[in-house]
C-alpha cells in the first residue's frame, strides 16, 4: 500500500513511518524540510507548509490513505482534508484524549462528553489544545464519513520521545538510591509505547477500519508505574512519596512528568481499541528500551533536577 504522512519525522510520526516501511508499504511524508530527519532513504520527502496553505506538492497525486500526525488547528486540518478527499481512500487523524471534557468520572469511552471550543476563532494550541482537536476531528468526519479513522492517544512513551517525560522516570529509577515520587502511589496513570501505537495505526489502515479509538495503555496506579519502570531498568530505588499537602507546602510550582492527581480519577477505556487490534507490550520493556536509547543519544529527562529533589527529600525527612 502507498501512504501519505503529514509530518512524520518526530517521535510518534517517526515510529508510524518506520512501522509502515517495516510492513512493506511505501511512504511519502510532507514536511517543511527545515530540519534534518533520520528516516530511511526510501521515504519520499515532499515539501510544503500546511499553516501557510502551501500544499502544492500533493496535487495530482493519489495514495491509499493519509495519516495526519501534525494537525492541531481546524483551518489547517480542513484544508488538507478537503484537498485530499478524492486523492486518498482513507484519512486517519491523530487526535488526543485531551478532547474529553473535564470533570467526568471514569471509565471514559469514545462516546464520553467532549470539550467545547468557546472561541470559534481561536488557534491557541496551548490554551485550547483539546477543544481544537475536537473541531479537527469533526471536520475530518464531515469530509470523509466512513472513510475517516480517528485515534485518540494518551501519554505516549518510548525511544525518541522528545518530551523527556517518560525518560525522566527511567533515568531516575536507574540511578537508584532515595528518590522522590509524587502522591501516595494510588493516583492513576496510563502510558502507551509509541511503537504499539504505530503498529495499531498500521493495522487499522491495512484493514480499512473506520471509527474512533482510545489508543491508551491500561490504567495503573503510579506505584505500579514506578515498579514497572524500575523492573525494566533492573534497579530498586527507595521511593519516598510526597503527599498532596507536602507538595503544596514544599513544592509549590513543581511538577512531575506523567503524574497527575485528579478528582474524579481519569480512567480512559481502551476496550474498543484492543478489540480492533491494539496490543500493548509490558511497561518494563518500554523502560528498558528507552534507557538504552537515552544512554546512546545522551538525552535527559524533563523533571525536577537532582539538586531540587535532594532538597525536597531533606525537608521531608
Amino acid at each position: 500500500m502507498n501512504f501519505l504522512v503529514l509530518g512524520g519525522t518526530r517521535f510518534v510520526g517517526r515510529q508510524i513511518v518506520l512501522e509502515l516501511l517495516g510492513r512493506g508499504h511505501r511512504v511519502s511524508i510532507l514536511t517543511r524540510g527545515q530540519t534534518d530527519d533520520d528516516l530511511p532513504p526510501e521515504v519520499e520527502r515532499l515539501r510544503g507548509d500546511r499553516d501557510a496553505g502551501d500544499l502544492s506538492a500533493l496535487t495530482g497525486r493519489t495514495w491509499d490513505a493519509c495519516l495526519d500526525v501534525s494537525g492541531y488547528v481546524p483551518r489547517v486540518v480542513t484544508q488538507s482534508a478537503e484537498l485530499l478527499k478524492d486523492a486518498v481512500k482513507r484519512y486517519l487523524f491523530i487526535s488526543t484524549v485531551s478532547v474529553y471534557a473535564d470533570g467526568q468520572s471514569g471509565p471514559i469511552t469514545e462516546d464520553s462528553a467532549l470539550a467545547v471550543l468557546e472561541d470559534s476563532k481561536s488557534e491557541n494550541i496551548q490554551a485550547d489544545y483539546g477543544a481544537l482537536k475536537v473541531v479537527c476531528e469533526a471536520q475530518v468526519q464531515r469530509i470523509y464519513g466512513e472513510r475517516a479513522t480517528t485515534i485518540r492517544p494518551g501519554l505516549v512513551a518510548g525511544p525518541f520521545d522528545h518530551t523527556g517525560r517518560f525518560t525522566y522516570w527511567v533515568l531516575r529509577a536507574e540511578s537508584s538510591g532515595a528518590a522522590l515520587a509524587p502522591g501516595d502511589g494510588q493516583d492513576i496513570t496510563q502510558v502507551i509505547d509509541a511503537r504499539d501505537l504505530a503498529a495499531f495505526v498500521a493495522h487499522l489502515l491495512e484493514h480499512h477500519t473506520p471509527g474512533i479509538f482510545n489508543a491508551v495503555g491500561e490504567p495503573i496506579t503510579f506505584a505500579a508505574f514506578l515498579a514497572g519502570v524500575s523492573a525494566g531498568v533492573d534497579a530498586h530505588p527507595d521511593w519516598h512519596w510526597i503527599s498532596q499537602a507536602d507538595q503544596q507546602r514544599l513544592a509549590a510550582g513543581e511538577s512531575w512528568p506523567i503524574y497527575s492527581h485528579r478528582e474524579p480519577i481519569l480512567n480512559i477505556e481502551p476496550v474498543r481499541a484492543k478489540a480492533a487490534g491494539l496490543k500493548l507490550r509490558p511497561l518494563s520493556d518500554t523502560a528498558r528500551d528507552t534507557l538504552a536509547w537515552a544512554k546512546q543519544s545522551g538525552v535527559e529527562g524533563t523533571g525536577p533536577s537532582a539538586e531540587r529533589e535532594a532538597a525536597l527529600l531533606s525537608q521531608l525527612s
